[in-house]
């Protein structure tokens, strides 16, 4: 109410929107008033009052209904953005909730100015505290309601609010404030100098390693949660603390993995299960996959030659368990992976091929088992870890 008071003192040409939850009992009262309000003042009103049906977190939720409720007649109307009547009370608060909970936020408090789907969102009044605006309503006979749920402790603002927020002196205020600023200069700068080394693709694990705290968990963020993947501040220290004490790692970060290749620390794609089966040699031959590439016979360490009973044959990842028999005995893949420094992400990709009884007849990298052996093979199968390095 003291920001469209301001605006037609001002006179500020603004439409008006109104959410109406139906959660409080004052709910249908206070739309009853707005609408009043906005038709004595000759103000444009647009109301969403279909009932709203939480599924998760409602706070949430809630915010989502409302602003794609504003952008969505800002884009109706061709609007110039939207006005967010927050104020100092509501930065101080949300700043010591994002300490408390340890977060790492894209923002610290909260910003004067940002886009939601793409739709300007301004908050002019974060200079003014909440008592200022009440005693501003009040000065020019504004009616105004208060939430009678922001008085109850059961929610952590509502705790902050009464317990430290609203006990602040202007001094502590300030130096909150200049916390605040402070903070979002520093992460900006940070983003800055941690950015420009996410874009240039995969980092050298010594120079990560060199690195301060802070700009690691920096650079982790840019790296993945542009494609979604979102941690705590305590989930990234672990995944950090990791990085730095192995040197072979494979690392969930939503669709992508953190892994180490050649002394780097690398974004992948998330390693998929696969199973390929072919009927004939001429099928075999004319396989496209992702993980490996079938060519001609020729003679050495990826040679296969196959039999009529071997069909349908299999080419599928290693798996935890497999066994070859080779000329010198019986391998255990898993310990071929260990002898060759092969990375524990690509082990995941690695193809074998499985011949119609269920045994592994070839391991991309250390040859055939001993009954397929020839000089005269019918394919070779490599793996693209192998073929791209080749």
């Amino acid at each position: 109410m003291a920001l469209i008071g301001m605006c037609l003192q001002q006179g500020i040409p603004v439409a008006a929107a109104h959410v109406n939850y139906h959660l409080r009992p004052q709910a249908e009262e206070e739309e009853a008033y707005v609408r009043q309000f906005c038709k004595e003042h000759d103000i444009t009103l647009f109301v969403r009052n279909e009932p709203f049906i939480p599924e998760g977190n409602m706070e949430a939720e809630a915010r989502k209904w409302r602003y794609d409720f504003f952008v969505s007649l800002v884009e109706r109307y061709h609007l110039n953005g939207v006005l967010i009547a927050h104020h100092m009370d509501d930065l101080i608060e949300t700043y010591i909730m994002q300490e408390e909970k340890n977060l790492i936020p894209a923002f610290y408090g909260l910003k004067e100015e940002m886009l939601y789907q793409g739709v300007t969102v301004r908050r002019p009044l974060l200079s003014h505290t909440k008592a200022q605006l009440v005693a501003w309503c009040e000065k020019n006979q504004i009616h105004y309601y208060v939430d009678a749920t922001n008085l109850s402790d059961a929610y952590t603002r509502n705790r902050i609010r009464h317990s430290i927020v609203e006990k602040l002196s202007d001094s502590q205020r300030r130096l909150y404030l200049q916390e605040i600023e402070r903070k979002n200069a520093e992460k900006q700068e940070r983003e800055c100098r941690v950015n420009a080394i996410a874009e240039h693709g995969p980092i050298l694990l010594s120079l990560y390693r060199s690195m301060s705290e802070e700009d690691r968990i920096a650079l982790l963020r840019a790296l993945v949660e542009k494609d979604g993947s979102h941690r705590s501040l305590a989930s990234w220290k672990q995944v950090d603390q990791i990085i730095m004490e192995h040197d072979d790692f494979m690392i969930p970060c939503g669709a992508f993995q953190l892994v180490q290749e050649d002394g780097f620390l690398r974004k992948e794609k998330k390693s998929e299960p696969y199973e390929h089966v072919y009927a004939t040699v001429e099928e075999l031959k004319s396989a496209v996959s992702s993980w490996y590439v079938v060519r001609e016979g020729k003679p050495g360490i990826n040679a296969l030659s196959l039999k009529e009973t071997d069909f349908p044959v299999v080419i599928r990842n290693a798996e935890m368990g497999d066994v070859i028999s080779m000329r010198f005995g019986s391998k255990k893949v898993h310990r071929f992976f260990i002898d060759r420094h092969i990375p524990k992400w690509r082990r995941k990709q690695w193809p074998v091929v499985e011949n119609a009884e269920g045994k592994v007849i070839f391991v991309a990298g250390l040859g055939c088992d001993v009954d397929h052996y020839t000089v005269k093979p019918d394919v070779n199968v490599l793996s693209l870890y192998h073929y791209t390095k080749d």
